[in-house]
């Protein structure tokens, strides 16, 4: 039965990463559909790449740095084989591992929607590599780790620790408050917004695209949460419901205050996925459907005060979207935890406002610093040829559909 257990286990958290890894591609599909035409080839080679460096930054330095473990040993030790190993049976912290690589790399994914159509290449990859290697893994491991004492500290002074089950600040607020230093570092694109302080609408290139990236992303996040159990014995419907709840709520609720907008609707469901990710194991479905319908107007109120009148020129709207219905989340986790709205309690809402604080300070300083610095050193905004030719044909040379200049020559 000890066998069963370990290899189920591993199974479980397995099939998690896996969902999870889906979801990248609703990342991708998210940022092609919002992006002009000229940008959408750009958006796809910028989340894989990403992966790509996250997972090494994340094996060699992050995973360290979070939680004290690395895998720089024989095969059959990482792997639970050989007597006397540190390590899970069945190769469990290794699949540990790769979930939560995963989420860690859905930070330079948040960051990449809001930097999209002129920022770098370059400096991008090296920031991703920074992000993942040590800032992210820095907050997850005094939340996630037990590093630092953070924990302890929140415990002694609230009676209970910060509890965030899912991510609502350790990686969503995390990513958005980042990506919030990297868009103002940058600018608002070329012709966002007139000299005389108007605002340009720049519609989505593709809609269906948008949706795609959106349903993915959906789907995929049921593992995100669930799966943040960690092993199957801990798995609980509780979590699946009020994942469902609050994707609905937001829905509905971007779509009202949107009046209508494709755009807001699509993203409606990711701000209440977003904000219910902390609380998920412990509010009443109730209390996550409420949860998703104030995350879905906080959304759309705050993207269209920050796109028109603060001239934030956030792409995909990720500081709202990930920064402000994650601190949301955080929050929300302790109201609608407690008894009183019929949640399982043992959490403290004060707690919760110094937690998702802390955490959205020390997010929001090393944006600006990663980003203040690769500015100052290398240039992390396309030049205006380049930004008005495309980053597709700037940065990678071919167009998202290349037959059909074909003709013409």
């Amino acid at each position: 039965m000890e066998d069963f257990k370990s290899g189920t286990d591993v199974f479980f958290i397995l099939i998690g990463a896996i969902l999870v890894f889906a979801m990248h591609a609703g990342f991708a599909f998210l940022e092609v559909g919002s992006v002009r035409k000229k940008n959408q080839v750009n958006a796809l080679v910028k989340i894989i790449t990403d992966f790509a460096i996250s997972t090494v930054t994340y094996f060699f330095v992050g995973y360290s740095v979070a939680y004290g473990v690395n895998f720089l040993g024989s095969a059959a030790d990482i792997s639970g084989l050989s007597e006397n190993s540190a390590f899970a049976a069945n190769g469990y912290d290794l699949v540990k591992f790769f979930f939560l690589m995963t989420f860690a790399a859905a930070i330079p994914a948040i960051i990449s929607g809001g930097i999209a159509e002129r920022s770098k290449f370059r400096p991008q990859l090296i920031s991703t590599a920074l992000i993942v290697g040590l800032v992210y893994p820095l907050y997850e491991g005094m939340v996630w780790g037990q590093r630092l004492n953070f924990q302890t500290m929140i415990t002694d002074i609230f009676g209970y620790p910060f509890h965030d089950f899912a991510g609502s600040i350790v990686v969503h607020a995390v990513g958005g408050w980042i990506a919030l230093g990297a868009i103002i570092m940058l600018g608002a694109r070329m012709g966002r917004y007139r000299k005389d302080g108007t605002t340009v609408g720049i519609p989505p290139s593709n809609i269906p695209f948008l949706a795609l990236g959106s349903w993915i992303l959906c789907i995929g996040w049921f593992g995100f949460n669930v799966m943040s159990a960690q092993d199957a014995s801990s798995a609980s419907g509780l979590v699946a419901v009020n994942s469902l709840l609050a994707m609905v709520g937001g829905i509905l609720s971007a779509l009202i205050v949107g009046k209508n907008d494709p755009g807001f609707v699509h993203n409606g469901a990711l701000a209440g996925l977003v904000a219910v990710c902390a609380g998920s194991d412990i509010m009443h479905p109730i209390g996550a459907l409420a949860t998703g319908i104030i995350a879905g107007y906080i959304f759309v109120k705050t993207f269209t005060i920050t796109s028109n009148r603060f001239k934030i020129d956030d792409v995909l709207g990720v500081w709202p979207l990930h920064g402000l219905c994650g601190l949301w989340g955080g929050i929300a986790a302790g109201i609608f935890g407690l008894e009183v709205f019929w949640g399982i309690g043992g959490i403290s809402l004060g707690a919760q406002i110094f937690g998702s604080l802390v955490g959205v300070i020390f997010a929001a300083l090393s944006g600006f610093i990663i980003f203040g610095i690769l500015k100052k050193i290398m240039g992390i905004r396309l030049s205006q040829e380049d930004e008005f030719m495309g980053a597709d044909l700037a940065i990678h040379k071919i167009s998202s559909t290349p037959e059909e200049g074909y003709g013409k020559y």
